[in-house]
């Protein structure tokens, strides 16, 4: 499905600035289920595939793609997939200032490949999150922050992930720190719930892996039994269960993981396992 950009109109009408992150007053209009998603023929497992994204955001010099699991079902009720609410594939071009806003009762994951995020808050003050360093933002009651890049930096293209949390308004806080390098054709455990063996932490049940596969590499789906799986291709192109995805595509398996996948061109995927049982609140400021 192809949705026509939804512009996000600034205060004083000047477009190179960003005035803040997408919230209720901002959702995008454009965002709808995707017809044209029913479960993809020739694999072994159900695989719900959408062809790219469900909706944008245009700020000009912040571009937000919006990918929602949820939306994958072919009778959707919700725009996520249990407690993870949204996928967002941001681009901030060089010298932007996307202003001082609040997020509430959203767990904010930025993962940023390539390039610098420069965040600053009340709390902590200014981090910088890049390949190398990973921030999940637990919103909580209320925290407030802003994003910028430099005049010097390169453009950058991220994905911000929204996961729900079990219960409203917790305590805010921040974790920003190191991750280990990616070894290609390995599954690296970035976030889980509390009592995982991941490095961050979100408050409920989803973890998130990423790999980088070379071309002709092989790797499996990761998987906890009892969860359900949700993959999205950042570069590339891939094969997961003889089914092409390629970059900007999705998938949604209602069921375990495990599933091949075996890279056409180098590529760069995300998988999220995700507990159908758990308890989520849809008061956040995108998981709502």
């Amino acid at each position: 499905m192809t949705n026509t950009p939804t512009d996000i109109e600034t205060d004083d009408g000047v477009p190179t600035t960003a005035k803040g992150w997408v919230g209720e007053d901002t959702w995008p209009s454009n965002a709808e289920p995707d017809p044209d998603a029913p479960a993809v023929a020739g694999c072994t497992t159900t695989i719900y595939k959408a062809e790219g994204r469900h909706g944008v955001a245009d700020q000009g010099k912040f571009v937000i793609h919006f990918h929602f699991p949820g939306y994958l079902l072919p009778e959707p009720t919700d725009h996520g997939y249990y407690g993870l609410a949204a996928v967002a594939e941001s681009f901030m071009a060089p010298d932007t200032w996307i202003r001082l806003h609040e997020h509430r009762n959203d767990e904010i994951i930025s993962w940023v490949p390539a390039g610098v995020m420069r965040h600053n808050d009340r709390t902590v003050g200014e981090l910088v999150t890049d390949a190398d360093h990973l921030m999940v933002m637990n919103a909580g009651r209320s925290f407030w922050h802003e994003e910028q890049t430099h005049a010097g930096d390169p453009p950058l293209r991220m994905l911000q992930i929204f996961v729900r949390p079990h219960t409203a308004d917790l305590e805010p806080g921040i974790q920003h720190g190191p991750i280990p390098a990616p070894v290609t054709g390995e599954w690296r455990h970035l976030f889980g719930p509390d009592g995982s063996e991941a490095p961050f932490t979100v408050r409920n049940g989803v973890h998130l892996y990423d790999v980088q596969l070379d071309d002709g590499d092989a790797a499996s789906l990761p998987e906890v039994a009892g969860w359900h799986t949700f993959f999205h291709v950042f570069e590339g192109e891939v094969l997961v269960d003889g089914v092409r995805f390629g970059q900007g595509q999705s998938g949604l398996i209602p069921g375990p993981g495990g599933q091949p996948v075996t890279a056409n061109q180098p590529a760069t995927l995300v998988a999220f396992l995700i507990d159908p049982a758990a308890t989520v609140t849809k008061t956040g400021t995108v998981g709502r």
